[in-house]
């Protein structure tokens, strides 16, 4: 989807020029020719970006530069100027422009700088819905009352206000994301982009790429230039999710930043430095990948500033209630859901299962029982066979649910009787595409608990490649630590 852009130069013929290439990337682009005109369409029609000269008659680009900033901070601006010195390109930056591009005008560098600049206006605007659906609904942070919880909570409001870099262990599931998302709020970064990466769900082809950004033919397919996430992440923090699948040439890469705060792109030369911190996550054991030479030990010891591990959600018995009432006031508000309640005796089941897939189990299981029991009041006996045999509960004799399985098998041409059809059958979706697309969802789901969340198994085991695994499971929300 192209950008909204607006052009503020008092040459027509450098506003029709950069309109040309504009358009021709897809973007809407409008012009002014000069700076209070500018400003006035900057109101009106409030752009995602602006390209701005700054020798104009009357009121200067720099002076244009700071009243944009002042009305509209998160708005990217471009500085162009047909007599650039280095003293004018270090000003403009200093006064918060994004770019600094020399004329006459390059069409690379035009096309490149303007990708760059709606891309890091789309991270800032989403990094504000974020920032402002979690303080109003969600804060940003794990819910619970256990001590672990509380401990945890209390070492995330410690460390975030600090520049120190944090690796995040735990189980799949446990809410390492939420630990990082929850430093990051809570920091002086807070107002930057928040940026996030899953290291394990990008092919080992394409990592460097996407982390460092790539030139215009760097390799088969690199038709333009691209900046990577740790240049989309300067000023504010980035996040490497699943650190432990990183080939030990990314990590290489990745110590250098740390040490020098700086890199090339691939295929590049240029060194770009950057002001990034870096919160990594893993559910690996690190220290055993060092033995088996799979991870670097100088890396782990940098990212080891300050470690935080995520209790698992059995060791947390006393925030499963919560964690249930949490995620039913979401999903009720979110998906506009019948209210569910949970009866003391589903409650005190639920309460004794293990949770191996953790609180992403759990919201799972919610969500599960909403689209099964929206408007109800649920019991043990309604619970999953196959998890409350997995529990320190059982429903009465006569709330046992009744049996899903024929207990003769039928020939292959006589109907089932009514009561062995699955529910799924007569109150699922009666498209056969929108069945199947469900039916995969769940078969995935159930597949990734039995495998305990190792994505690896999951794909040798059914016949996928990992990253179209991973793309899978995104499609269909299935979160994966």
């Amino acid at each position: 989807m192209g950008g909204h852009i607006l052009i503020i130069d008092d040459e027509e013929s450098i506003r029709m020029s950069l309109q040309g290439i504009l358009e021709d990337e897809g973007h809407t682009v409008f012009g002014a020719e000069n700076g209070e005109q500018g400003l006035v369409r900057m109101d009106a029609e409030r752009p995602d970006m602006v390209f701005l000269d700054i020798w104009m008659p009357g009121m200067d680009g720099l002076e244009v530069l700071e009243r944009i900033r002042a009305m509209h901070e998160n708005v990217p601006v471009i500085m162009i100027s047909g007599h650039g010195t280095i003293e004018t390109a270090v000003k403009a930056l200093k006064k918060g422009a994004f770019d600094f591009i020399e004329k006459p005008l390059s069409l690379e560098k035009v096309v490149v700088s303007t990708r760059n600049a709606l891309e890091f206006a789309r991270l800032t605007r989403e990094n504000q819905a974020l920032k402002s659906s979690i303080s109003n609904d969600h804060p940003v942070k794990l819910t619970g009352n256990s001590p672990a919880i509380q401990q945890l909570n209390d070492v995330i409001s410690r460390v975030a206000p600090t520049e120190a870099w944090v690796l995040i262990t735990g189980e799949n599931g446990t809410g390492k994301e939420i630990v990082a998302r929850s430093i990051h709020h809570q920091s002086k970064r807070a107002d930057k982009p928040l940026v996030a990466v899953n290291c394990a769900a990008i092919p080992e082809e394409l990592i460097e790429s996407e982390l460092f950004g790539h030139e215009k033919g760097a390799f088969t397919g690199a038709e333009n230039a691209q900046a990577g996430k740790f240049e989309l992440a300067h000023g504010g923090t980035l996040f490497l999710d699943e650190i432990g699948d990183m080939s030990l040439k990314t990590q290489a890469k990745i110590l250098r930043i740390i040490q020098e705060q700086s890199f090339e792109r691939v295929g590049g030369r240029k060194t770009i430095t950057v002001d990034v911190r870096v919160i990594a996550a893993t559910n690996k054991n690190l220290p055993e990948e060092i033995e088996n030479g799979t991870f670097r030990e100088d890396l782990y010891y940098r990212l080891k500033v300050f470690p935080l591990e995520v209790p698992p959600l059995r060791t947390r018995g006393d925030d499963i209630a919560l964690l249930i009432a949490d995620f039913t006031d979401l999903l009720a508000k979110t998906h506009g859901f019948k209210p569910l309640q949970f009866e003391q005796d589903a409650l005190s089941a639920l309460c004794s299962y293990a949770w191996p897939g953790n609180v992403r189990e759990l919201k799972n299981f919610v969500e599960r029982m909403f689209i099964m029991h929206a408007g109800e009041s649920v019991n043990a006996a309604m619970l999953p066979p196959e998890m409350l045999a997995k529990t320190d509960v059982q429903p009465p004799a006569d709330q046992q649910p009744a049996p899903t399985q024929p207990q003769t098998p039928q020939a292959d041409h006589e109907p089932c009787p009514e009561s062995t059809i699955d529910p799924f059958i007569t109150s699922g979706p009666a498209d056969l595409k929108q069945a199947r697309a469900l039916f995969e969802a769940r078969f995935l789901e159930a597949k990734l608990r039995e495998y305990e969340g190792n994505v690896s198994q999951l794909a040798k085991a059914v016949g996928m490649e990992r990253s179209s695994l991973y793309r899978k499971l995104k499609a269909y929300d299935i979160q994966v630590d």
